[in-house]
């Protein structure tokens, strides 16, 4: 079965560009995510921490 798949995708001219894109959307999603959870404000992130344990009902 693999290589019945493996010997149609040889076949595709260019098919070697799709993992590298792949791999930057993969890299640049959780770099940007990173970078987000470094600079994220320390009180919201408390803030929305809490939210579940208040009780004002």
């Amino acid at each position: 079965m693999l290589s019945y798949i493996k010997g149609h995708l040889t076949s595709i001219d260019g098919i070697e560009i799709f993992p590298i894109i792949s791999f930057l959307i993969f890299f640049s999603f959780f770099l940007g995510l990173l970078i987000y959870v470094i600079k994220a404000d320390r009180n919201k992130i408390d803030e929305i921490k809490n939210i579940p344990l208040d009780e004002e009902n």
